[in-house]
């Protein structure tokens, strides 16, 4: 396993995130077992959020019987909306910040995210209410996750002028696969593809780390569906992932990760998993499994390595991967 640093996190953080967004995790049974094996493998970082059902507290039974805390990276978010308010305010920021330091039995949070946003609000009052929870020791490094990299550079201009931490991490969509069209609803942000060049290189120039959640496109390079059967991708995969990947371009750039994958002798995920590693950002991909067996090839994906001319082949931006 590779290590990263995130600014403020004190220890090194593994360059893949274990998602906890798993129907046992929701359901809140105990997957100490699984997750033990995880933490076997190299990966020390965990993702989690206070809408993903009893996922924080399952993970908190399994923190609770672990005496490895300060090892460990965890990252959670909050002030997500729900269907009665938007709920990008201090009020609830404060509220969720507790309720998952709670239900996870920490004394903090490594990484904080705010799990979507609102541009009606200001920034100034919610980087202030973020550096307070810095100041009690609740939070150690925050950031936004579906937030845009213009709002982001608002908020860090605003820590700036008034002497504050501004946002040292970013979470928004980012694969192989472009997201043509909002899977989930409620303003998810995506950056791959031509048309969100000028937000990786923001993310570039200011060195902030991006911890992309659905890298292999929510399943689409899941090796479940061949590129040849768009019409049978449809009926198997979930229907977020068919209104935001499946669509001709990206169909492309499955068969020639099934090409590039039957040469080198690794599963289609493992390609496209390797091309997101190779991309010149400080990334942390978020990978969500309870296979066992999935795990460990998304840690060997981490090993992989592509050409220069394979990741633009890939990504249809050649035609020459040679």
């Amino acid at each position: 396993m590779l290590y990263g640093k995130i600014p403020y996190v004190d220890k090194p953080v593994s360059r893949l995130f274990a998602g906890t967004m798993l129907n046992t995790m929701r359901d809140g049974q105990d997957n100490s077992e699984y997750l033990d094996q995880v933490v076997e493998m190299g990966i020390n970082a965990f993702d989690s959020a206070n809408v993903y059902g009893f996922a924080e507290a399952s993970l908190g039974l399994w923190l609770e019987k672990r005496h490895d805390r300060d090892q460990l990276v965890i990252q959670t978010k909050g002030a997500h909306h729900d269907r009665w308010h938007i709920r990008v305010t201090p009020y609830d920021i404060l509220s969720d910040v507790h309720t998952s330091i709670a239900r996870m039995k920490t004394d903090y949070i490594d990484i904080y995210l705010l799990h979507r946003d609102d541009e009606t609000k200001p920034v100034g009052p919610i980087v202030e209410t973020l550096n307070g929870l810095v100041e009690e020791g609740l939070i150690r490094s925050f950031g936004g996750s579906n937030w845009t990299h213009k709002r982001i550079a608002e908020a860090n201009a605003y820590a700036k002028e008034h002497g504050l931490r501004g946002f040292t991490a970013s979470s928004p969509y980012f694969g192989l696969a472009v997201q043509h069209a909002d899977p989930f609803g409620g303003n998810c942000i995506g950056i791959s593809g031509p048309d969100n060049a000028e937000a990786r290189a923001f993310y570039k120039d200011n060195d902030i780390p991006v911890i992309p959640y659905s890298s292999i496109g929510a399943g689409f390079f899941s090796g479940k569906i061949k590129s040849d059967d768009p019409e049978g991708a449809k009926s198997i995969l979930s229907g977020s992932t068919v209104r935001g990947y499946c669509f001709e371009d990206n169909f492309e750039r499955l068969a020639r990760v099934e090409k590039l994958a039957a040469e080198k002798d690794y599963t289609v995920a493992q390609i496209a998993m390797a091309w997101v590693l190779h991309q010149d950002m400080n990334l942390f991909p978020i990978v969500g499994t309870t296979r066992i067996s999935a795990m460990k090839e998304n840690v060997a994906a981490v090993d992989i390595k592509l050409t220069e001319k394979e990741c633009a082949w890939l990504d249809v931006r050649s035609d020459d991967k040679e």
